[in-house]
C-alpha cells in the first residue's frame, strides 16, 4: 500500500517554511513519530472517509459557519499539530510574561501614566488609537485584572522559532473550536490517541468560571456570572452559547439586563436578579449607549458607570483594545523591560513603524511595498492585510496612496514564511501554512494557558492568511505531557462527553440579521 506521505513535498510554495512534522522527507520530528506510524498504514480513501465522518459530526453538533454564502461544517483537518512538553513550557512562560506586561501597561495608561512620563511610549500614540477610551480612565477592577482572557497569536518562522504576530485582549474568540476539535477527532479517530500522552483541553470552562468568580466586586462571596452576547446573528454565537452552557451560567443579551443605582440586574421569570460579573462578548462601542454609540440596542445603559462604582466587573475590561493596536505592538518588548525588568522570551516579528516620528522609515517602506506585508493597525480577522510579494501592481499603487494619507493607520512587517503542516486536501496530503493562538486565563493569582490552543490553517495553496472568514480551517493541537507526569485521564481525550448542544456558528452575517449584532462582536 502506498504511503500517504510518499508524494508529500515540504515546500511551502513561494516561501521556504519550517515543516512542523518532518525534519526531512520521510523523517518525522520526535513528537510526531507515533502519529506518523499510526497514519502510514491508512489509504487516502480511508482518510477521506474519516474526514467526511468528521464533517458529519460537526454538522450534527451545529458546529458550522457561513462562507461565501454557503453553510458548511467548520473545517477541521484530520492530522493534528503537536507540541512537546518542553516547547509548550517555553510558550507558556512567554505568553504569561507578555500578559503581565500588558496588564501593567493598561493599568498605567488608564491611571498614573508613568509610561508617558518616562518616555517609554509617546502619549500621542495612545490617545490617537481608535481603541483608547477615556471612559475607562480611573476604573479599578476589583482584583486588578483587566485581561481576564487573552489570545496571543504566534507563528513559527523559517528557523523554527516562535514569534508573536499580534495580541488579542478585547474579545479573543476561537476557544470553542479547541474544545470541539478535540471532541470530534477523539470520536472519529480514537486510535490516534492510543500511544499519545495528550494533555486534555476540557478544563477550560472550569478555569474560566473560576477566574470570572475571582473578579467579583469586593464583598460578594457567591457572585452571579453571565455571558453577554450580541445575539444569534453574531459570528461567534456558537461559542457564546457553548461557554455559557459548559460553565453553567446564563447567556444573556443586553435587553435581559437593567442597570439602576449603579447596580446591574438580570430579568428572569422570578423577577430581577443581581449580576456581579459580565463576561461580555460585545465590543466597547456597543456595550453602553450612555458612553459609546447611542444607537446601540445590544448593550446595557449604565453598565460602565456600575463598573466604575465597583458594583459589577466587565471581563474583559473596557479599553483593552488599545493594547491590540498594532503600532502599540511594536513597543511591547520595551514594555516588558520597563514593567518587568526582563528580556522578552518570545520576539515580535520584525516590524516598521510608519507614524510621523520616523519619516525616513515611511519613505523606505513605500519604496519596498512589493517586499513587505502591510497591516492596518486596528484590523481584525485578516482584513485589510496586503502581502506585497503576492499583490498586483494595482493593489500596491492603491496601498501606497492609502498609507501616504494615513501612515499612523499602518505597520509594515517582513514576510514571515509561517510554518507548514501536512493537511488533508481531498485524497492527498500537502503542506499548508499555520499559526497558533494559545488562550490564557488570568484569575489574579495565576495566568493559566489552555494546553494547545487553536491552530488555524490557511487552506488555499500558498495563502498566509489563516482566518476562517478568509477561507481558513483548523487543526486539533496536541501538547504532549512531560514523560515524568502521570498519564492524562482518558476521559479528557473524549471531551468528557459533555453535550454542548446544536448551536450554529457563522463567519459572516446572515442576510436577515441585524448589522449591529454582527459589528458588535467583531472577533479577533
Amino acid at each position: 500500500m502506498a504511503d500517504i506521505f510518499d508524494e508529500y513535498s515540504m515546500s511551502g510554495g513561494m516561501f521556504e517554511a519550517w515543516d512542523e512534522m518532518f525534519e526531512r522527507p520521510g523523517l518525522p520530528r520526535s513528537p510526531y513519530r507515533s502519529l506518523f506510524a499510526a497514519l502510514q498504514p491508512l489509504a487516502p480513501s480511508d482518510l477521506r472517509f474519516r474526514a467526511d465522518q468528521l464533517a458529519r459530526v460537526f454538522t450534527d453538533r451545529g458546529v458550522t459557519f457561513a462562507y461565501a454564502g454557503e453553510e458548511r461544517p467548520f473545517p477541521l483537518d484530520l492530522i493534528p499539530r503537536i507540541l512537546d512538553a518542553a516547547e509548550w513550557d517555553l510558550l507558556t512562560a512567554g505568553v504569561r510574561q507578555r500578559v503581565k506586561a500588558l496588564e501593567a501597561f493598561l493599568a498605567d495608561i488608564y491611571g498614573a501614566g508613568r509610561v508617558f512620563a518616562d518616555g517609554v511610549v509617546p502619549r500621542k500614540l495612545i490617545t490617537s488609537s481608535a481603541h483608547f477610551h477615556r471612559q475607562a480612565y480611573g476604573i479599578e477592577p476589583p482584583n486588578g485584572v483587566r485581561v481576564h482572557i487573552s489570545g496571543v497569536d504566534l507563528v513559527r518562522d523559517e528557523q523554527g522559532r516562535f514569534r508573536v504576530l499580534e495580541d488579542n485582549l478585547r474579545i479573543p474568540s476561537g476557544v470553542s473550536y479547541v474544545i470541539e476539535n478535540r471532541r470530534a477527532l477523539a470520536h472519529t479517530m480514537p486510535a490516534l490517541f492510543a500511544d499519545a500522552r495528550v494533555r486534555p483541553v476540557d478544563d477550560y470552562p472550569a478555569r474560566l468560571l473560576a477566574a470570572l468568580r475571582a473578579a467579583a466586586p469586593e464583598g460578594v462571596d457567591d457572585p452571579t456570572v453571565v455571558v453577554l452576547t450580541p445575539g444569534v446573528y453574531n459570528a461567534a454565537y456558537f461559542e457564546h452559547a457553548l461557554l455559557a452552557r459548559l460553565m453553567g451560567v446564563e447567556l444573556v443579551e443586553g435587553r435581559d439586563l437593567v442597570c439602576s443605582g449603579n447596580r446591574v440586574r438580570m430579568r428572569t421569570t422570578q423577577g430581577e436578579r443581581p449580576v456581579h460579573v459580565v463576561y461580555r462578548r460585545v465590543d466597547d462601542d456597543f456595550i453602553d449607549p450612555l458612553h459609546f454609540r447611542p444607537d446601540s440596542v445590544i448593550g446595557c445603559p449604565g453598565i460602565v458607570n456600575a463598573a466604575r462604582a465597583g458594583q459589577v466587573t466587565l471581563a474583559n475590561a473596557v479599553g483593552n483594545g488599545v493594547a491590540d493596536d498594532k503600532l502599540v505592538y511594536t513597543y511591547v518588548p520595551n514594555l516588558i523591560r520597563y514593567y518587568l525588568s526582563e528580556e522578552p522570551l518570545i520576539d515580535n516579528v520584525e516590524t516598521y513603524r510608519l507614524d510621523d516620528r520616523e519619516p525616513e522609515v515611511l519613505h523606505d517602506v513605500l519604496d519596498r511595498l512589493d517586499q513587505l506585508v502591510l497591516k492596518p493597525v486596528d484590523g481584525a480577522g485578516g482584513k485589510g492585510i496586503v502581502i506585497g510579494p503576492q499583490a498586483s501592481a494595482e493593489t500596491l499603487a492603491t496601498l501606497r496612496r492609502t498609507v501616504e494619507r494615513d501612515p499612523r493607520g499602518w505597520i509594515a512587517q517582513r514576510p514571515v514564511a509561517l510554518s507548514t503542516s501536512p493537511t488533508l486536501l481531498g485524497d492527498r496530503v500537502a503542506p499548508r501554512h499555520i499559526d497558533l493562538r494559545p488562550f490564557a486565563v488570568n484569575d489574579g493569582n495565576e495566568i493559566w494557558l489552555l494546553p494547545g490552543g487553536l491552530t488555524r490553517v490557511a487552506l488555499p495553496e500558498g495563502a498566509l492568511v489563516v482566518n476562517s472568514s478568509q477561507g481558513g480551517g483548523s487543526k486539533d493541537t496536541w501538547v504532549l505531557a512531560d514523560p515524568g507526569d502521570p498519564a492524562p485521564a482518558p476521559r479528557a481525550q473524549a471531551g468528557a462527553e459533555r453535550d454542548s448542544g446544536a448551536v450554529r456558528a457563522e463567519s459572516g452575517p446572515r442576510d436577515s440579521g441585524p448589522a449591529a449584532a454582527q459589528m458588535a462582536g467583531q472577533q479577533q
